[in-house]
């Protein structure tokens, strides 16, 4: 259920029964030649929905303006501050825990949220907010690897290219037909969490968009799958979450 499409009489008769609530986060970002610039947020929003749908969940508004500096020199791409979008990011989760939740699940999708979002989760009750992205259950980082191995890559990635053609169908691939260049591992464990260099000279290092990420290897059938397993992944994770969250409170 999505929470913007409800009454308030039917909210509140969740938050009577302890309900927590699941809260995706994206980015409005360039992702390649062949990417869309909502990948990230479309990604989050499509896999909290169907894992909401698995488990009787609500999914509150997505959050789609988050930091992506990086990419600024790309065309479409609009990031804001890490503080700003903390803040943000704050107020919302404040806010429906004040409306009485019993606490909140982001479904990330991009990885540049991650820190700041850990830093308003130690603001707050312990526990109060988690934090999961779509592609961190095994059994999808398993389905992604035997899919791309290593031409997965950092961004513009062909598992989330793949789940946004199984949802709004392909763009053309045009000269992201060929492969980027390779990363080394060097490159990525000195990257990790979107750890990337200014607009002008990570244009420069990746003309394109792709950071190592092969886009056209993307089917929609891989989305297909990967949709799936994420969603459940999602849905297996929050109802864990839920659960020890409601023993908690009634344990007060």
């Amino acid at each position: 259920m999505q929470l913007s499409e409800m009454t308030w009489p039917e909210v509140g008769k969740w938050i009577e029964h302890g309900a927590c609530v699941m809260l995706p986060v994206g980015s409005t970002e360039q992702h390649g030649p062949m990417g869309r610039i909502g990948t990230d947020t479309i990604c989050a929003e499509a896999v909290a929905q169907q894992a909401a749908d698995l488990c009787d969940a609500i999914v509150a508004p997505a959050l789609a303006y988050t930091p992506a500096p990086f990419n600024t020199s790309f065309p479409g791409t609009v990031s804001v501050s890490e503080e700003v979008f903390a803040a943000h990011a704050g107020e919302v989760i404040r806010g429906l825990l004040v409306q009485g939740f019993k606490g909140v699940f982001v479904v990330n999708g991009h990885g540049a949220n991650i820190a700041p979002l850990k830093r308003v989760g130690e603001s707050l009750d312990p526990g109060a907010l988690t934090l999961l992205s779509w592609w961190e259950p095994a059994e999808v980082n398993a389905l992604r690897q035997s899919l791309y191995g290593a031409w997965e890559g950092m961004h513009a990635t062909p598992s989330e290219v793949a789940i946004t053609q199984t949802l709004m169908g392909e763009l053309p691939a045009g000269d992201a037909e060929n492969p980027p260049e390779a990363l080394s591992t060097e490159y990525i464990n000195a990257h990790k969490g979107d750890k990337h260099g200014p607009p002008d000279e990570h244009r420069a290092m990746f003309p394109d968009g792709r950071v190592g990420s092969h886009s056209a290897l993307a089917t929609p059938e891989d989305g297909a799958r990967l949709l799936e397993l994420a969603a459940q992944g999602i849905s297996d994770a929050f109802v864990s979450y839920a659960e020890s969250r409601l023993r908690l409170t009634q344990d007060r």
